[in-house]
């Protein structure tokens, strides 16, 4: 159970710091990147995949499966996000703070 643990934060470090690198070379692109927590379908569609791996997985494998499923929820979410949270649908439309034309 435990090495179930580990590996799995093994790959959500990875992730974490394939996300580092890529803002140290083009910064920015970390807020592109995790646009999808501002979007509720995204996280939505993030949820019910976690939820639907857990309850199998807790059975099969006990509580080192909550881990993976948690992993794969965020994965969902992140491939279900269009790209475009509420502040980067802001800027394109040069509206509210993010985007305002004032700052121009």
């Amino acid at each position: 159970m435990t090495s179930m643990f580990l590996t799995a934060a093994v790959a959500a470090a990875a992730l974490v710091c394939a996300l580092a690198v890529r803002e140290l070379r083009a910064p920015g692109t970390a807020r592109r990147t995790l646009a999808f927590t501002r979007d509720r379908r995204a996280l939505a569609a993030g949820l019910v995949a976690a939820v639907l791996l857990a309850v199998p997985g807790w059975r099969a494998a006990g509580p080192g499966a909550l881990a993976w499923a948690v992993l794969v929820g965020v994965l969902v979410a992140t491939l279900s996000g269009n790209g475009k949270g509420p502040a980067l649908r802001a800027q394109a439309r040069k509206t509210g703070p993010e985007g305002s034309r004032d700052q121009e």
